[in-house]
């Protein structure tokens, strides 16, 4: 585990614990983009070049607005799809939930038409339904879950009292250890920058 990761949950846990009032919590929904970056490492003491396909589906976020500026954010999505391929071959196809929570800052006050804001905290990545396939059909490839720091700028624009649209951009830190019928063989740099489009409602 991340040795902030305990750290970072403490501190989204004691924040969201302040007294509610109308219209510090959000929810938002609308299309998220999973780039992972074009180089994703080499396996087998080199001999594999690792690379993996990017993939968009439903992302949904909840938040609260702990005063006017600062809110507390997670991020989940619909379960993302992927294709890893082994030195160009289609090998492994698998899936992920990479649900984040960051402690996010908001510029400008509540009736701004455009707010933009940065974010920072803690990406759980969940690995799971590996299917092998081409060089690896018939082994078992075992793609392990992930712990890492994630970052993130935005614009909030205003559309109502209670309704807005967000455009924002994440890098999350993803490294997955890679084992080969149980033998470890690497680690997969997936380091995504992750892009989403959405709208939300406060209430």
């Amino acid at each position: 585990m991340n040795r902030f990761t305990p750290t970072l949950l403490a501190s989204a846990l004691f924040l969201a614990s302040a007294p509610a009032f109308a219209g510090d919590w959000w929810i938002r929904g609308g299309a998220t983009h999973v780039d992972p970056k074009s180089d994703n490492g080499r396996l087998a003491a080199g001999a594999l070049r690792v690379d993996i396909d990017s993939n968009t589906q439903l992302g949904l976020s909840l938040g609260r607005f702990l005063t006017d500026q600062w809110a507390i954010d997670v991020l989940a999505a619909t379960p993302f799809s992927h294709t890893a391929r082994l030195n160009g071959a289609e090998s492994v196809r698998f899936k992920h939930l990479p649900p984040t929570v960051s402690l996010q800052y908001y510029f400008g006050g509540r009736d701004a038409a455009v707010r933009p804001f940065l974010g920072a905290g803690v990406n759980f990545t969940w690995v799971y339904d590996e299917q092998e396939r081409g060089p690896v059909a018939g082994a078992r490839v075992d793609l392990e879950n992930s712990w890492g720091a994630a970052a993130q700028a935005g614009l909030l624009f205003r559309l109502s009292d209670s309704w807005h649209a967000t455009a924002d951009l994440r890098w999350i830190d993803i490294d997955s250890k890679v084992r080969l019928n149980g033998t470890r063989i690497g680690t997969a740099n997936v380091d995504p920058l992750v892009f989403s489009l959405m709208v939300g409602t406060t209430f």
